[in-house]
């Protein structure tokens, strides 16, 4: 099965949840849920193992995004840890390091997807 559009938009709304997750613990909103951070549980991170891996794991987009979700998600937890220690602005301040790594997380998708979609032509 190859890898649509579609798969690639909704691994854009799963990254964007995962932001829009941190920000809201980091700003009080909601506490935060360990499994944010895990890559077993976070959906991007499952979009990836299940869906792109077993037919282009082979890629070196994948192993790069792999570890991009990886410092994602602990760059997020760091934040957090702060965010608790009572550091509020510095963890706040800390979202442009997340930024970075989902716009890394971005480039990956896009260039994935021009790689996908050629090869599936």
């Amino acid at each position: 099965m190859d890898i649509t559009a579609l798969d690639f938009q909704q691994a854009r709304i799963k990254q964007v949840l995962f932001k829009s997750r941190l920000r809201s613990v980091l700003y009080g909103v909601r506490e935060a849920d360990p499994t944010l951070f895990s890559p077993s549980e976070n959906p991007l991170s499952q979009w990836l193992h299940t869906i792109v891996k077993p037919k282009y794991g082979s890629y070196p987009e994948v192993r790069e995004m792999e570890r991009a979700i990886q410092n994602m998600l602990d760059a997020g937890q760091k934040l957090v840890k702060q965010y608790q220690r009572g550091q509020i602005e510095e963890a706040r301040t800390g979202l442009d390091q997340v930024d970075v790594y989902a716009a890394q997380v971005e480039r990956l998708l896009q260039t994935l997807e021009r790689t996908t979609t050629n090869a599936a032509a």
